[in-house]
């Protein structure tokens, strides 16, 4: 897939702009927080008996806001950083950022403002969610944006730390899963916290994918990811690893009995997926060489099907 025309969302008018807008969110990568929210949400329907449908549509419009900006600001640290800007090895529209920087669409300014102005449209939904529910809404949504950002933002530049990935996993994994369950009016227990578990993992493996076509671009500008840390190889090998770890604990929800049996049958699917793009991450390697784009490309969209698809089957079987 080729990068958008750049000369076509530079013009004026409100059509461009809004493309502009939506383009810049990398909205490719939403579903890694919109789908912690249906599983979230599903759960605590499970639990409670019901269902609170403006709770769950302002959950969802929060979310996403948030997550828009906080892929925007990662654009603008990247920029400064070096890191988009070196970026040889990207596969658009999946890794090296939205270009929006480089190819003069929009510069570091109005992206940063941007960024911004998605925030103060996630807060307006959270605070409306916080007069209907309470507090702990606005409590748990400023510390997913605070991780969010602090991924690329200085001084804690997680990423660079080999810390993003745990961050971003506990980001749009427990808090978003967990709050939208406790929306729902369910406790924090052991189902919901397992399921946020699982989430969180496949979210963290769907950032660690896309670090490995950056890996030469991340070490020159020192943003030390664990896929530069650990080299391409390594990184296949933690790769399944993780997907092994969350299938194991859909097992542990069997059998505690939180789930039926047959909730099992997602392993048929997603073990084998996860074990062919573990295998395509290794086999890209070959000593320094340019990244195996077309390998790569499919490794990348496996993970965002696992996550999209495992999401939305432990948000059936949550309700099952």
């Amino acid at each position: 897939m080729g990068e958008p025309n750049a000369a076509a969302l530079r013009q004026s008018g409100a059509a461009p702009a809004l493309k502009r807008i939506a383009l810049a969110t990398r909205p490719p990568f939403l579903t890694a927080s919109i789908f912690p929210v249906l599983a979230g949400t599903a759960w605590g329907y499970s639990q409670s008996g019901s269902f609170d449908l403006l709770a769950f549509v302002l959950a969802i419009l929060a979310t996403a806001l948030a997550h828009g900006a906080i892929n925007v600001f990662n654009d603008v640290y990247d920029e400064k950083n070096g890191t988009d800007s070196n970026n040889t090895d990207r596969i658009f529209p999946f890794t090296g950022g939205s270009r929006f920087i480089q190819n003069k669409i929009m510069s570091t300014t109005e992206m940063a403002r941007l960024g911004w102005a998605l925030l103060v449209m996630a807060l307006f939904f959270g605070l409306w969610l916080t007069a209907l529910k309470g507090w702990v809404i606005i409590a748990l949504g400023a510390s997913g944006v605070f991780l969010g950002v602090a991924y690329s933002a200085p001084p804690l530049a997680l990423s660079a730390r080999g810390l993003g990935e745990m961050a971003v996993g506990f980001g749009f994994g427990p808090i978003p899963v967990l709050g939208a369950a406790w929306l729902q009016g369910s406790k924090i227990e052991t189902g919901a916290i397992v399921i946020s578990i699982i989430i969180g993992l496949w979210v963290a493996l769907v950032l660690i994918v896309n670090e490995v076509p950056d890996i030469n671009a991340d070490a020159k500008a020192q943003k030390r990811t664990l896929a530069v840390r650990l080299g391409q190889k390594n990184t296949a090998l933690l790769y399944f690893t993780l997907h092994f770890l969350a299938m194991a604990l859909v097992g542990y929800l069997v059998y505690d009995e939180i789930m039926k049996p047959y909730a099992l049958a997602v392993l048929l699917f997603l073990l084998p997926v996860s074990f062919n793009a573990a295998r395509l991450i290794y086999s890209s390697a070959d000593d320094g060489k340019p990244i195996a784009v077309e390998k790569m490309t499919t490794a990348i969209k496996s993970t965002l099907a696992i996550q999209a698809i495992g999401s939305i089957w432990l948000a059936l079987f949550a309700i099952i």
